[in-house]
Formats: structure tokens, sequence, C-alpha cells
């Protein structure tokens, strides 16, 4: 499937997570649209096995840091400041989930994803506001785009009290960072997944595929290159004037119980 790209020549991008899944997608999309890319990972070995792939398509830099703490998140900032003399847009998508029954839900499943899913974007965000200032203007703001999930939009049946609190949390950031940073000529939106086919997801669709597609109005799982193309509009022309929007790609599955 093809989707095509806006065009962000002469812009240079943050994709946490970029190593796989959504994030490799939306790395992969931003390259084609023409940003000159930086993209982070846990691992050295993983970033630089991605960004040799996104290196054919233009100009990438593997910058390993495990974000999940706030030494980390300093580490690839400071990274970042070294490797780069602008940013103009972030990708706040790195992520993680943790399923547990209620009664047994233990404290390290809520702090790990809490961490990693609404810390870090904070933390990262904070840290990069100096770059992203810089390269902004009103008729052309820098861009914070988070990835949030439709399950901080709806309440699931599914025992993942810290994913789904993490996510709404992160749209909630989302809006008030965007009251805060608008001024400075930063946008700050999310988009929010549905059930799109990735590594992370496998698991949840061995078992439940023709249950969501069911449930789904639009009758079908989302695509990562449909995610992609959400964050390209919002970091592209057409994006603006968007800020404070959290915006659902998931085929209508937010609106059904």
């Amino acid at each position: 499937m093809t989707i095509a790209a806006v065009d962000l020549t002469g812009r240079t991008a943050l994709v946490t997570g970029a190593t796989g899944g959504l994030g490799r997608a939306i790395a992969h999309a931003l390259a084609k649209a023409g940003a000159r890319l930086l993209i982070s990972g846990r691992t050295a070995e993983a970033c630089q096995t991605a960004a040799a792939e996104l290196g054919a398509i233009g100009r990438c830099s593997p910058l390993a840091a495990d974000i999940a703490s706030p030494d980390g998140v300093r580490a690839l900032a400071d990274q970042v400041s070294e490797e780069a003399e602008q940013l103009d847009i972030l990708v706040n998508n790195a992520g993680t989930a943790w399923a547990a029954p209620f009664e047994a839900f233990p404290v390290r499943g809520w702090d790990k994803v809490m961490d990693l899913n609404l810390r870090a974007p904070f933390l990262l965000t904070q840290a990069l506001v100096p770059l992203l200032e810089s390269t902004g203007s009103a008729d052309a703001p820098a861009r914070v785009v988070n990835i949030g999930s439709m399950e901080g939009l709806r309440v699931a049946d599914r025992d993942n009290y810290s994913y789904a609190a993490s996510k709404a949390g992160l749209h909630h950031l989302t809006r008030v960072l965007a009251r805060e940073l608008g001024p400075r000529h930063v946008t700050v939106n999310a988009v929010a997944p549905g059930i799109v086919e990735t590594r992370m997801t496998s698991g949840l669709l061995a078992a439940d595929a023709a249950d969501f597609r069911a449930r789904t109005p639009l009758g079908r799982l989302g695509r990562p290159e449909e995610i992609a193309a959400a964050v390209c509009y919002l970091a592209g022309p057409g994006g603006a004037f968007v800020t404070g929007a959290v915006l659902p790609v998931d085929g209508g599955l937010s609106m059904t119980l």
C-alpha cells in the first residue's frame, strides 16, 4: 500500500522507538517525505540496523538511548544537540505495555509503563524545546507528535491498566503542552492508533483479530503506514495550524464499547 507523503525537505526529525513496528514505519514515511532523520532505540545494534535501511532513502543518524530513565532522556537530548543544528519534528513514539489481572497487577508493571509512555515524552520534549523553538516560526512552527492509543479514548475489556492510563495521560499532556508551547511556535498533537498489525500486537491478534475486525466500523485492522501518514500530516504544511488535537486513526473502533 502506498500513501502519498508531504514534502518535509530541509526538516530534521527525531523519532523515538524507531527500530521496529510503528516507529520504523513513521521514520520510513518521514524519510520518504524528505526529512533528515535521527532515530533512537534502546540498543546501538538495533539503531544501526534501522539506520542502514533508512539511509537508503535519506540521511539517517542512529542515537542509542534508553529513555525509560531520566538519565537516558538526558543522554538522548545531548546526542541530538551534538548531531543536529536544528530540530523541526519530535515524534514521541517509544512505548511499552504490561498486562496482568487487577488483583495481581505489580508495581513494576505500573512504573515501567508510566516511565516510558508518559514521563519520557514529557522529559524529552522539555529537554528539546530550545532546539524546537529555534527552528519554529508563526507560519512554520516546529512539531511535537505524541503516539497515543485508542486505549486512552475508550475503556477496553483487557487488563492493561497502566497502558490505558498512560495513553489517556499522554493525550491530556498533549493538550497541556500545546497551550504551553503554542506561543513559542511549537505545535503539540497526538495520533491515537487503533489495532494495527505490528509485532507488539501479534499476541493480541492471534486470539482476537476476527473480533476486532467485526467490532471496527471499517471492518479491518490498521496498517503501520496509515499511522505514519497521519504523523506526516501533522508534521507537514497541512498541520501548521493544528495543535492540541488527538487524532484517532482506528477505523472507528474508539467509538465502540
